[in-house]
């Protein structure tokens, strides 16, 4: 019988790719060679296997934040462009459908990733900014809740807001120009990481 993280697994792949609401359960059955009452026995509703399955995600997600942020071989700003590396890994294969899907249909999935997307700006990456900020690499006028709000809260809005961005550019391309040079004006004159150096 086919496990619930089995199951949590081909359903995100699924719904990222083709919008929650599109893909049905009969079809997420028949990829999985199961009958419909299979997935019923995990999950009492549709909601609660797209809301299932996306935390299932970005657990994932999580798990590589924060082995970025324990890593003291980097700095803050570095951890923070290493974060957003991975998370546009993830966001490549996000489908626009199924962000405005979540937001239509499944108010518990958008919840969800409503929550995880204002923990990661507003706890990881503003501590991130205020360490660097101590650090001295970042200048003391800047304001770094207002960063947090221009900048990070919002990418995947920005990101699929007509085009899918993904689908435009490549992931390194969108790095820099969402991350990379953003952090670049803030920070002081002579700092520097691996990123900077590439686009000086």
């Amino acid at each position: 019988m086919i496990s619930k993280s089995e199951l949590l697994e081909c359903s995100i792949v699924n719904f990222t790719t083709f919008g929650s609401k599109r893909f049905t359960l009969d079809e997420l059955a028949n990829e999985l060679g199961i009958s419909k009452k299979t997935i019923y026995k995990y999950f009492e509703t549709k909601e609660d296997l797209v809301s299932e399955s996306l935390s299932h995600l970005l657990n994932r997600y999580l798990s590589e934040i924060n082995d970025i942020v324990k890593d003291a071989h980097e700095d803050p700003i570095t951890k923070i462009i290493f974060i957003y590396q991975k998370g546009f890994g993830y966001l490549k294969h996000f489908k626009p459908s199924f962000l405005y899907g979540i937001k239509k249909y499944y108010p518990k999935a958008d919840r969800v990733f409503n929550d995880f997307s204002n923990k990661l700006v507003h706890g990881t990456i503003s501590s991130l900014l205020k360490e660097a900020q101590a650090k001295a690499y970042i200048r003391e006028d800047i304001e770094l809740n207002l960063i947090c709000e221009l900048y990070f809260l919002r990418i995947d809005t920005i990101a699929f807001k007509n085009d899918n961005l993904f689908n435009l550019y490549s992931n390194e391309v969108l790095l820099k120009h969402l991350i990379v040079y953003n952090l670049k004006g803030i920070t002081v004159s002579g700092y520097s990481n691996v990123f900077f150096d590439e686009v000086v």
